[in-house]
């Protein structure tokens, strides 16, 4: 974050040094300007931590290859020496979604100096990447996803707070940390909806199916009062030591009973995620209600779906067509 690496910054003198003199100062040439971006990812924009981490790792990596090569700072970048790094990594077997998030973060970046007038041109307009194919994600059947949503015990007061966790998951689409850091007071009951707060800290409100809404209403009258402590907040979800369940728990008790009910295939939260948009999209909803609960910024992250439908189409013609039918 950017209190974290603050200790980097250098004097405008600095980070300003004269365009095409020798790199003097080396990689901390190149600090001001990222310290400077990723205050603005958090304080201005609001991006999620991982985001800015990683941002922070692949700018500095760039940083380092610049240096190597002689680059003063940022101001004197060319489009060819982003794309010498990009295929210097190429060489290097970089994962596609790991050079794609590197052009990423390069663009944003360059787009923020250009927009604080740090630089008049954007050297990455015409740098372009590895087309990183999209593959159809797995997901539960509604008899597997009816199973796990069933391990849960209901006889003590962790497993009645795993099925309202697992509920929540399955009918609203929820990611784990989403699920981890819901208050009290963004879910109606009354109104079947909770408000959520997702990647960017951007609200939508997502629709809470009736089994679900049964499951929080018997967690908080038979669950949640056992698991209270003087220091409990108000987070809906909590720890057997009162504090707010963790992503890491959450996904530890997902696989747990996925283990119970006698899945085979690695279950995490994130397969509910990707089993409510499925069948929920197999049910006839619209690709752009889906896209709007999931809180989805681009239609085409969601249309990933329309492949796991298509599928499921294929086989089912192939399975109970006439003509498909062999001797």
């Amino acid at each position: 974050m950017p209190g974290a690496h603050s200790d980097r910054a250098r004097g405008a003198d600095e980070v300003s040094a004269p365009s095409g003199t020798a790199n003097a100062n080396g990689i901390d040439a190149f600090a001001g300007d990222v310290d400077g971006f990723l205050a603005f990812l958090e304080l201005e924009k609001g991006s999620a931590r991982h985001t800015i981490g990683a941002y922070e790792r692949d700018l500095r990596q760039c940083a380092e290859f610049l240096c190597a090569h002689k680059v003063a700072d940022w101001r004197v970048v060319e489009p060819h020496h982003l794309s010498d790094w990009i295929f210097d990594l190429s060489t290097r077997d970089f994962a596609v979604s790991s050079l794609s998030r590197k052009i990423s973060a390069l663009r944003s970046f360059f787009r923020h100096l250009v927009r604080e007038k740090h630089r008049a041109t954007d050297p990455t307009e015409l740098l372009s990447g590895p087309r990183r194919s999209r593959r159809a994600p797995d997901t539960l059947t509604v008899r597997e996803a009816a199973r796990l949503l069933e391990a849960p015990s209901p006889m003590d007061a962790y497993g009645v707070r795993d099925r309202a966790i697992l509920e929540l998951a399955y009918s609203s689409g929820l990611r784990a940390s989403e699920i981890g850091g819901l208050l009290l007071t963004q879910v109606d009951l009354d109104q079947n909806l909770v408000r959520v707060f997702g990647k960017g800290a951007k609200e939508r409100l997502v629709p809470l199916g009736d089994a679900a809404r049964l499951a929080i209403e018997a967690y908080l009258v038979s669950s949640r009062p056992k698991l209270v402590k003087p220091h409990t907040g108000s987070e809906l979800f909590i720890s057997e030591r009162g504090r707010a369940i963790s992503r890491k728990t959450i996904w530890h008790l997902v696989r747990k009973h996925a283990a119970h009910a006698g899945l085979e295939k690695p279950v995490m939260p994130h397969l509910l995620r990707h089993s409510f948009a499925t069948h929920l999209l197999g049910g006839g909803a619209d690709l752009r209600a889906i896209q709007e609960m999931l809180g989805h910024a681009s239609i085409t992250t969601t249309q990933i779906y329309t492949a796991v439908e298509g599928k499921r189409l294929v086989s089912e013609h192939a399975r109970y067509h006439p003509r498909n039918q062999t001797e």
